[in-house]
C-alpha cells in the first residue's frame, strides 16, 4: 500500500479546519490583482513561510493558475532540516493536506530519478519539510485535481540545477507540467538591507539569469532558502521552450507585521512561453468581440450567479426593466459552470428570441438543475463554482472542415431529429483541427463521425464572446 504522507504543517503554517484554510486561500486569490500572462505558464517561484506572512504574496502566482490544465506537476523545495547530497524525489502514495491527498505521479516520479544517481528516494528528507508542503492547499484551490512530484534539493549548488531540471524537463517531453519553485529571501536583515538585497534576486529572476542568481548566493550579495529550486524552475522553463518572465509581487514580513527591524522576504514569479496558451478559461483567447463592454459583461455574471442563488433559496425572480440596451438585445447564449476546474453543468439556447439578460438568466438556472450529465447544484457546491457565458452569433450553413477558423468558430450539425453542438472554446481546449472538430460535433449529435457528409445533414458554424469570472 502506497504511503500517504501526514501533513506536518497542518494548524500551524497554515489553518488546519478545511474550511478555514479554503477561505483564506481564496481570499488572498480575490486581492491578488493581476495582469494575465499571454502564454503558456511553464513555472512559477513562490514563497513558502506562513500563510499569514506570505499568502498573499504567493496567491499573485497561483491566481494566474486558475482554470489552467497541466498533464502533472512537479513542487521543487529546498531541505531545512536535514543535509544531503543531491535531491530527494518522494516517488510513490501522496501529500495529504486538510484539503484532501494529492496523488504523487509516480510514473513521472520514476522517469526524473531515472536521469542521474544524485536524484533519488530519501524519505526522511520529506518527513517534517514544509516548503513542498506549504505549496499543496494553494495548488488544490487553483487546480482541483492534479498530481504531482515533490523534490527537496539537499544541495543547490549549479550542477545539482543543472542535472535536476534536465532530468524534469527530458522525463516530461511533449508534456504540459508546470515546475513550482518554492523560495524565501533573505533572512532578518533590517527592512533597508532586505529590500536591497532582494531587489538583486528579483532582477536575476526576472531576466531568467539562474547562474548571476547562483553566483550572487554564494558571494553572499544576495540571499535566498531556495536558490536551488528558484534556478530549476528557471532552467526547466527555458529547457521546454520558455522565455517569457515576469516579477508579480515583492513583499517582507515588515509590510505585514510593521515590525521592520528583522524581517524576512517573499517574491511570486512567473515564466512562460509567449504567445503560447493551453487554458480551459477562454476570457479573450477564443471567439470573437461582439462589443459587450467589461461592466456588461460582469452584470451577465452577476445575473447568472444571482439566477442560481435565488433558484436555492427558493426567491421570486428579480426584475430586468433596468439592464443596459445591449444586454435587452435578443441573444442566444450558453452558460458553462465549472467546479474547480471540471464541468458541472452546460445549457443553452441558441435562438436569439429573448433578451440576452433572460436568456443568461434561464440558462444559468438550467445548467445548474437541469442539466442531465449531473445532478442538481447544491447550496454547499457554490463556493467552488466558477461561471462561464458564451453569447452567441447568428448561424451560417457551411460546406465542411475547410470554412471552419479554429478558435473563432463553433460548429452545430442537424440531421432528421438529431442535432448536437459545440462552442469555440472546446476545439481550443482540444486543439482539435477542423475535421476532428466536424466528426466531434457529430458524435456530440449522437451521429457516425462522417454524418457531415450525408446531403440531409446541415453543418452550420457560429462565434461567441466568451467571458467568464476572471474579467
Amino acid at each position: 500500500m502506497n504511503e500517504i504522507r501526514k501533513s506536518a504543517i497542518a494548524g500551524s503554517w497554515y489553518p488546519g479546519r478545511p474550511d478555514v484554510l479554503r477561505a483564506d486561500i481564496e481570499r488572498y486569490l480575490d486581492k491578488a490583482t493581476i495582469e494575465p500572462v499571454q502564454g503558456a505558464i511553464t513555472s512559477i517561484v513562490v514563497p513558502h513561510a506562513g500563510y499569514m506572512y506570505s499568502g498573499a504574496i504567493a496567491a499573485h502566482a497561483y491566481k494566474l493558475l486558475k482554470g489552467r490544465v497541466f498533464d502533472s506537476v512537479v513542487v521543487v523545495g529546498p531541505s531545512h532540516r536535514l543535509p544531503f547530497q543531491g535531491a530527494s524525489v518522494y516517488a510513490a502514495g501522496g501529500f495529504e493536506t486538510p484539503l484532501g491527498v494529492v496523488p504523487v505521479d509516480e510514473a513521472l516520479a520514476r522517469k526524473i530519478m531515472a536521469a542521474n544517481p544524485l536524484i533519488r528516494e530519501f524519505p526522511p528528507a520529506h518527513s517534517q519539510e514544509h516548503s513542498v508542503e506549504i505549496q499543496l492547499p494553494f495548488l488544490q484551490i487553483a487546480l482541483g485535481s492534479f498530481s504531482f512530484v515533490p523534490i527537496v534539493m539537499g544541495s543547490q549548488d549549479d550542477e545539482t540545477c543543472r542535472i535536476l531540471a534536465e532530468a524534469i524537463s527530458n522525463a516530461t517531453s511533449g508534456s504540459n507540467i508546470l515546475v513550482v519553485g518554492s523560495s524565501d529571501l533573505s533572512h532578518f536583515h533590517g527592512y533597508e538591507e532586505a529590500v536591497r538585497l532582494d531587489a538583486r534576486v528579483l532582477r536575476h529572476l526576472e531576466k531568467m539569469d539562474y547562474r548571476s542568481l547562483l553566483s550572487d548566493l554564494d558571494s553572499g550579495d544576495c540571499e535566498a532558502c531556495g536558490g536551488g529550486p528558484m534556478a530549476v524552475a528557471i532552467l526547466a522553463a527555458q529547457k521546454i521552450g520558455a522565455h517569457g518572465s515576469k516579477m508579480l509581487r515583492y513583499a517582507n514580513s515588515g509590510d505585514v507585521t510593521g515590525d521592520r527591524g528583522s524581517v524576512v522576504g517573499y517574491a511570486a514569479a512567473v515564466f512562460y512561453k509567449e504567445g503560447e496558451i493551453r487554458d480551459v478559461e477562454t476570457q479573450g483567447k477564443v471567439g470573437v468581440d461582439m462589443g459587450l463592454t467589461v461592466a456588461e459583461q460582469k452584470r451577465l455574471l452577476a445575473i447568472a450567479r444571482a439566477s442560481i442563488v435565488s433558484s436555492l433559496a427558493g426567491k421570486e425572480e428579480p426584475s430586468f426593466d433596468n439592464e443596459s440596451g445591449a444586454l435587452r438585445e435578443k441573444r442566444g447564449a450558453f452558460v458553462t459552470l465549472k467546479k474547480r476546474g471540471h464541468l458541472r453543468g452546460c445549457i443553452g439556447f441558441i435562438e436569439a428570441k429573448k433578451p440576452l439578460d433572460r436568456t443568461v438568466f434561464e440558462m444559468a438556472r438550467a445548467a445548474a438543475f437541469e442539466d442531465p450529465r449531473f445532478s442538481p447544484l447544491k447550496e454547499s457546491e457554490l463556493k467552488d463554482l466558477a461561471i462561464e457565458i458564451s453569447v452567441l452569433t447568428p448561424f451560417e450553413k457551411i460546406r465542411g472542415p475547410k470554412e471552419i477558423e479554429i478558435g473563432r468558430d463553433g460548429l452545430y450539425i442537424v440531421k432528421g431529429y438529431r442535432s448536437g453542438l459545440l462552442l469555440p472554446q472546446v476545439a481550443a481546449e482540444y486543439e482539435w483541427d477542423g475535421l476532428t472538430f466536424v466528426e466531434e460535433t457529430c458524435r456530440k449529435a449522437g451521429l457516425s463521425s462522417d454524418a457531415w457528409k450525408s446531403p440531409e445533414a446541415t453543418l452550420y458554424r457560429f462565434s461567441a464572446q466568451v467571458f467568464g469570472d476572471e474579467i
